[in-house]
C-alpha cells in the first residue's frame, strides 16, 4: 500500500499530465487535499511532502486541527455546508470558503473580523435540499450580496458533479455558469470542481481548484 506521501506525489504528477494534455499550466491549479476525519499527523506528513492547501467540511473537526497547526505554512479551505451561526467562527481560521450557497451564510460573514475568499456553490441536481443555487439569476443575485458584504473576495463558482450523471456534462454546465459570472464580475474566474473520481473531466472544463481526498489520504477513518 503506497504511503500518503507517495499518493500525494502520484496524484500531483497525474494532474500535471492532465494539464499538459489540455494545454494548461499546472501552476494554475490549486490542489486542495480534503482531510476530513483524518488526524493532524496525516496533514503534517502531507505538509512535509509539499502540500499546502487542505480542505475540511466540519467545523468541530477543522478548528482543533487549525489550532494544532497554527505555526505551519498552509491554507485552509472549508468545503462543506456551513451553518450560518458558525460562519464567523469558520472564517477565523479558513482562508477560502467553497460553499457560499445562501443569503444567511453571506450575511453572517458581514461582521467577520477576518476577510475570506469565497466561491458560490452551484446545485447541479434536482434536489432543493442540497446546497447551492440552481439558476444564473440566483447566482448573480448572490454574487451581488457577496460583494456588498465587504468581507468576502468573490473567486468564482464551486460544484459537485452528481454521482448518477456524466461529469463532462455537469462540468460543462459549470463552465457556462462561470462564464456568466465573469461577464458581470471579471475577477471571479476560478472554478472549484473535481474530486477523486472526476478531477480529470474537471480540468478539461476549466477547473482551477481540485478537491481531492481519498486518492491521496486513503479511506477515511470511521467518523466520531
Amino acid at each position: 500500500m503506497p504511503s500518503v506521501t507517495e499518493r500525494w506525489h502520484s496524484v500531483f504528477a497525474e494532474v500535471a499530465e492532465e494539464c499538459a494534455k489540455w494545454g494548461r499550466d499546472v501552476s494554475d491549479i490549486t490542489l486542495v487535499v480534503v482531510t476530513k476525519f483524518h488526524p493532524v499527523s496525516v496533514i503534517e506528513e502531507l505538509l512535509d511532502a509539499g502540500a499546502r492547501h487542505f480542505g475540511e467540511s466540519r467545523h468541530q473537526d477543522a478548528a482543533p486541527k487549525a489550532d494544532a497547526l497554527a505555526d505551519r505554512d498552509l491554507t485552509w479551505h472549508f468545503v462543506g455546508q456551513i451553518q450560518s451561526n458558525k460562519a464567523r467562527a469558520i472564517a477565523r481560521y479558513t482562508s477560502v470558503i467553497h460553499s457560499l450557497d445562501r443569503d444567511s451564510v453571506v450575511d453572517a460573514l458581514v461582521t467577520s473580523e477576518h476577510r475570506v475568499d469565497g466561491f458560490i456553490e452551484l446545485n447541479l441536481t434536482d434536489d432543493p435540499g442540497r446546497g447551492g443555487v440552481t439558476t444564473a439569476d440566483d447566482m448573480l443575485r448572490l454574487a451581488e450580496r457577496i460583494l456588498a458584504a465587504g468581507t468576502i473576495d468573490l473567486r468564482g463558482v464551486m460544484a459537485v458533479a452528481p454521482q448518477d450523471a456524466d461529469p463532462n456534462a455537469a462540468f460543462a454546465h459549470v463552465a457556462s455558469m462561470s462564464e456568466i459570472l465573469t461577464q458581470a464580475y471579471p475577477n471571479a474566474t476560478d472554478i472549484s470542481a473535481g474530486m477523486s473520481a472526476d478531477w480529470q473531466q474537471a480540468i478539461e472544463h476549466g477547473a482551477t481548484h481540485l478537491r481531492i481526498g481519498t486518492s491521496i489520504t486513503g479511506n477515511r477513518p470511521t467518523p466520531r
